[in-house]
């Protein structure tokens, strides 16, 4: 089911069109990476979703209906880039002030702490937080309620690596939980492993949506095969050359191929029939380089079929 859509959307700031013509929806418990430089109009494509701006033109509905409508704002969850909270409150006065303002359990607070890693810290104030910890105290408050949809802008700034993985973590749970989320970042570094599909935004348009697999196959970059331990790299260099694929050494005794479509699977069948590799390993084109090769072509709605 259709939890989110956008049809023909535009947006306009003034004379300044941050939005144009913008189609995108997301289903139940999806997880949609929305990425793009600073500018791009992820921030305004969240805020349309929240009902906190309206479109120029286009429709933008959330289970149906109106983003404004207070019932559909009930199932929503919301943690913005820079995250503000009264200095002077403790985090659990904090998350049990907002727990009032959307009517969830107060049960819910202290579990959410101890979700976000803050219990032993909900008694100190706010204002001895580091950008860490709040930001963790935002996503909290962005939990309240059970949110059928949650989105999240740059979650992880300020965020160490161990947080950043409970973060993740915590998306995994919600998702299947039938949560959906939709998560705006800048920061694509490890960041596949943990959605559904990938919307590229530049410049207000929609250069690309679909799921990895899909906006892979668009590209057309090749899957690279790293070949660890073999002897003899050079004479497999010559002969995998000579057979059309573009092979390289790497130092004496590995070999990287890099392969397009079907070709992956008949090196990799002559390598395990025929070599005597130690390790070998087959990279896909990650996030970072779809990303930068879709933000290379005209502004052209290339959605996935």
């Amino acid at each position: 089911m259709k939890l989110v859509e956008l049809h023909s959307v535009r947006h306009c700031y003034g004379k300044l069109e941050a939005l144009h013509d913008l189609n995108l929806s997301l289903n139940e418990g999806e997880v949609l990476g929305l990425f793009g430089h600073n500018g791009a109009g992820k921030t305004t494509t969240m805020k349309l979703i929240l009902g906190l701006l309206r479109p120029t033109s286009g429709q933008v509905c959330v289970s149906g209906a109106s983003p404004e409508h207070v019932g559909v704002r009930q199932q929503l969850g919301y943690l913005p880039e820079n995250v503000s909270f009264y200095p002077q409150l403790t985090g659990l006065e904090t998350l049990r002030y907002f727990a009032r303002l959307k009517s969830a359990p107060s049960a819910q607070v202290e579990a959410l702490l101890r979700q976000v890693g803050l219990t032993e810290a909900c008694q100190r104030k706010v204002k001895t937080y580091s950008k860490g910890m709040r930001q963790r105290l935002g996503l909290a408050q962005a939990l309240l309620g059970k949110p059928r949809l949650l989105l999240l802008d740059e979650p992880t700034v300020g965020l160490d690596p161990i947080a950043t993985r409970e973060l993740y973590a915590i998306i995994q749970q919600l998702r299947e939980g039938g949560t959906a989320v939709i998560l705006c970042s800048h920061v694509l570094a490890g960041v596949e492993a943990f959605i559904d599909r990938a919307a590229i935004m530049a410049a207000g348009r929609l250069q690309a949506d679909g799921t990895l697999s899909e906006l892979r196959s668009q590209v057309g970059l090749p899957s690279l095969i790293r070949v660890n331990g073999l002897l003899q790299a050079r004479r497999w260099q010559a002969q995998l050359s000579g057979e059309g694929f573009n092979a390289r050494l790497v130092g004496e005794d590995n070999l990287e191929v890099a392969t397009h479509n079907g070709a992956k699977q008949q090196v990799l069948k002559i390598l395990l029939e025929q070599g005597d590799a130690e390790d070998i390993e087959v990279r896909q084109a990650n996030m970072e380089e779809i990303y930068s090769h879709f933000m290379t072509q005209p502004s052209a709605h290339r959605s996935a079929p």
